[in-house]
């Protein structure tokens, strides 16, 4: 499972980077920005279980960062799991798409981006490959699960992977 969930995030790393060398102007993130790591973010189990294999100690002697903001935030803003961050902190700050459904049944594309990084050219007018498509390589986390916890695609928060003291 590691082996599967390593390539998936290198291939994830190299189409991010991809994507943030092509938006470079407009990006502004950077050692310390922490604006989008918030503490609501959920990871599949098999996310986690890499999380709890690279940093038992970690887990077990440090406190998580205080709540409102992500639990693996050092003092000054940055990561300390880095090297094993979860997907979704590895597409911050990008320019997103996805196609969600509206009242009516009808598909919908919608995008968002960090409101740091708004400047420039506005996401709506961006080609579709322009933007960090949601759906794929979550598709492929969610096959990764499924083989870890059978049908259960059950998440949990960062903040929980901390043992109590």
């Amino acid at each position: 499972m590691g082996k599967e969930l390593n390539e998936l995030y290198q291939e994830v790393d190299r189409q991010a980077h991809e994507l943030a060398e092509q938006h470079a102007d407009r990006l502004q993130c950077s050692l310390g920005c922490c604006s989008c790591c918030v503490d609501e973010i959920t990871v599949f189990e098999v996310e986690a279980e890499n999380i709890r294999l690279h940093y038992p100690e970690f887990l077990t002697r440090h406190t998580p960062n205080p709540p409102g903001a992500c639990a693996f935030l050092d003092d000054a803003g940055a990561c300390r799991i880095y090297a094993h961050r979860p997907y979704v902190c590895r597409t911050q700050g990008l320019p997103l798409r996805w196609i969600d459904e509206l009242p009516d049944g009808a598909p919908a594309e919608l995008r968002d981006i960090c409101p740091l990084n708004e400047s420039g050219d506005p996401i709506e007018s961006l080609p579709p490959e322009s933007c960090w498509t949601i759906g794929p390589f979550e598709g492929r986390l969610a096959a990764l699960q499924s083989e870890l916890d059978g049908d259960q695609l059950r998440r949990m928060l960062l903040r929980s992977l901390f043992q109590k003291k």
